[in-house]
């Protein structure tokens, strides 16, 4: 069997490669800066012309820039909107029985602070949960216009030692590190009691592997359920360190955050004997000890 990954770069793309490896797939990473073959899921003749080639079984598109700043609006708009639409049409023309996977994102629904489950409304609230939004739209359209098996799986806060520091809690681990080894330097840091979930990418892509190998659910939220504050991860890295955090952290008092509390309610996909596994500590634990971005 074949899969093909848009967007292999990312530690969404990495962990899955490495499970379908696993599993004896034979897996196309496609990444338009490095990977296994080079090329951009936005550019239509070229993702036509791979899923013509390879009729793989499985399809993943992972492809984004995760940013809800408005700077990415026309980047994101290409990558998540036109590309899944590219995905979407090259499959119905050449390959109609391939399994696709269309990832969404937590930032895409309206957000009070209670649990988000499937059926919790969209809002519009960045040019990322937009295109995010029109790419369910488009993946319902051609499910439901052509009977195609496409599957959509809205992602929470999950890492791994792949993040990069762009990210708040690779940010805090690397910064922690550094001081223990003789840094002087303060983490500035916003509001610590924002709430999130703390999940492992690895954990979070065998969710969307249980997800496109059953036919009866094509919608799911994919997350650990459980929510933590910064402040508990902050006081989790520092102290693997036996640092005291308080002598290292600055608050940035301008910072405003997008939401005080992002949790999922994952019980459709938990139905399906699929669960985190990694606890917030053993993930402290696993970044700490994997400084592969440092």
């Amino acid at each position: 069997m074949k899969a093909i990954i848009f967007g292999s770069n990312g530690q969404d793309g990495y962990y899955l490669s490495k499970l379908l490896q696993k599993l004896g797939l034979e897996v196309f990473n496609i990444s338009r800066s490095k990977g296994h073959i080079i090329g951009d899921v936005a550019n239509f003749s070229f993702v036509s012309d791979i899923i013509k080639e390879k009729k793989p079984e499985y399809i993943f598109s992972f492809a984004a820039n995760s940013t809800t700043n408005h700077n990415a609006l026309f980047e994101n708009h290409q990558t998540i909107s036109t590309g899944t639409i590219n995905i979407l049409e090259s499959v119905r023309i050449h390959s109609p029985d391939t399994r696709v996977f269309i990832s969404g994102s937590a930032m895409q629904f309206k957000n009070i602070g209670q649990p988000i489950n499937e059926i919790t409304p969209f809002e519009a609230s960045s040019p990322y949960s937009i295109a995010r939004i029109q790419s369910v739209y488009a993946a319902r359209y051609y499910k439901e216009r052509f009977s195609m098996k496409i599957y959509i799986g809205y992602f929470f806060n999950h890492d791994s030692p792949l993040r990069s520091e762009r990210h708040i809690n690779q940010r805090i681990v690397s910064t922690a590190r550094r001081i223990n080894q003789g840094s002087k330097e303060k983490l500035l840091i916003g509001d610590l009691s924002v709430r999130k979930e703390f999940a492992f990418a690895g954990d979070i892509i065998k969710g969307v592997w249980t997800l496109v190998n059953q036919d009866n659910i094509s919608e799911a939220v994919i997350g650990s359920g459980v929510d933590y504050s910064i402040q508990d991860w902050v006081e989790i890295c520092f102290k693997e360190f036996n640092l005291n955090w308080e002598e290292h952290i600055v608050i940035d008092k301008t910072f405003n955050s997008e939401y005080s509390r992002l949790v999922s309610n994952p019980s459709i996909i938990n139905g399906m004997n699929w669960k985190c596994l990694i606890s917030i500590n053993d993930l402290a634990k696993l970044m700490i000890q994997n400084p592969i971005n440092s």
